[in-house]
């Protein structure tokens, strides 16, 4: 799959019903940081979320989602096919994302790499993998029932926990996790 031609298909609400995206997203996220896929994709209008779909051959490879604020790119969902991890499809839509935005202020949020957990090692990979490519930490941690998120950095400037929380209070506007839904 290395070096394949990868090509992107922006997603919109007239997808809701694609299978294959809605597969992908629930197995590669657990439950608890999922939002219900109907909701999810009702909010790419709402929210003006970049959802776009990575194929190779006409085969779903991965996708990602993109919340853009005033200073931020939140860089809010990435997954690859659990078959294609660890083949080079993950750095390709990375980059392809990254040369999207360039030269702006991208952050995501991942599953902590240093607070004990039942996928350690595969978390410190995760977080190598952004380091790897030009993400930094940012020292700002939030905490989600027993999950602790941290967040990286791409860009000028500082993130605080001010910043997230701002994003979230976004998020909030439009859907939250206790909104019983």
């Amino acid at each position: 799959m290395i070096n394949r031609i990868l090509e992107q298909r922006q997603i919109t609400v007239e997808d809701r019903d694609d299978l294959a995206l809605r597969k992908l997203y629930e197995e590669a996220f657990p439950e608890d940081e999922q939002i219900p896929w109907g909701i999810l994709v009702g909010l790419i209008s709402e929210m003006n979320l970049d959802f776009t779909a990575y194929y190779v051959d006409n085969q779903l490879v991965g996708f990602t989602i993109v919340y853009s604020t005033n200073n931020y790119n939140w860089f809010w969902y990435f997954a690859v096919q659990p078959d294609l991890r660890g083949k080079g499809i993950g750095q390709q839509i990375l980059t392809a994302l990254i040369n999207k935005y360039k030269g702006q202020r991208n952050i995501l949020d991942m599953e902590s790499p240093v607070h004990p957990c039942d996928n350690l090692e595969q978390r410190k990979r995760r977080h190598e993998f952004y380091l790897r490519n030009g993400f930094r930490d940012t020292n700002v941690y939030k905490t989600f029932d027993t999950v602790t998120m941290t967040i990286m950095m791409m860009g000028e400037g500082r993130f605080t926990d001010k910043d997230y929380d701002e994003i979230l209070g976004d998020l909030k506007r439009f859907w939250w996790l206790d909104s019983g839904e």
